[in-house]
Parts: C-alpha cells; sequence; structure tokens
C-alpha cells in the first residue's frame, strides 16, 4: 500500500500552491500551517533544495469526530500536503492516504473516519 496519492501539474510553483489551496477548499480543508522546506533547510544547513511547500490541510468536522474516537489523534493531524518543483516546468501535488497512516491505531470508528478523509483527499488531487 502506497502512503500517499498525487498528480503532477504542469503550471508555476505557485500556481500549483494556489490551486491546492482551491482544491482542498472546495472539499472542506483549510490550510492551516505551511511550511517552506527550500526556505528552511537554506536557513538551518545551508541546503539548496527544489521549491518544497508542506500544507497542513484540516477539515475541521472531521477532526473533531476524529479526536472523539481517539484523543491522541492530534499526533496524526493535520493532513499533510506537499507541493514540490518536479524539474522540468512540472510541480507535484501529493496529499497523505490517511487510511495508510491510521493502520497503526486499532480503532474501527478512526478507520471510518479516514475512509471519508481519503475519498474528499483523493478528489482535491484528482480535481487539479
Amino acid at each position: 500500500m502506497t502512503y500517499y496519492f498525487s498528480k503532477t501539474l504542469a503550471c508555476a510553483f505557485d500556481e500549483a500552491i494556489k490551486r491546492a489551496t482551491e482544491a482542498l477548499k472546495t472539499e472542506g480543508f483549510g490550510v492551516l500551517t505551511e511550511i517552506d522546506m527550500a526556505a528552511t533547510l537554506k536557513s538551518k544547513i545551508g541546503a539548496d533544495v527544489a521549491p518544497y511547500r508542506i500544507l497542513g490541510a484540516c477539515n475541521p468536522k472531521l477532526a473533531y469526530e476524529a479526536l472523539r474516537a481517539e484523543d491522541k489523534i492530534g499526533l496524526m493531524l493535520p493532513c499533510n500536503v506537499i507541493v514540490r518543483d518536479a524539474g522540468g516546468g512540472k510541480v507535484e501535488v501529493a496529499a497523505i492516504d490517511p487510511i495508510a497512516s491510521m493502520q497503526a491505531i486499532d480503532n474501527p470508528r478512526l478507520h471510518e473516519a479516514a475512509a471519508h478523509v481519503q475519498g474528499l483527499l483523493k478528489k482535491a488531487i484528482a480535481t487539479l
């Protein structure tokens, strides 16, 4: 089982971030955090990497349901979505597969919620 699903776009990096954010919003997710990995790695260790952002996506209603099912679920939230320069004018947008990430937790209620979130994230990525 893979731990993510993705789509490669032929557009500018900032356009891919915009499109990903809008697609997530359409599916009920907000972006709570945005981590610029390229800038962080450059400033902390001097490493040069291609543009790479981590978007912390959250659907508040579904996060609340998951929290009610499993009180430590915050360790696994928010759902990460990456936007990375794949080279050659291509940008990859990938989302964590919540079913894969929740396999370690033995809670059937949580697995149902993860399946619902998976469907929404897959739809968001597919619409890019």
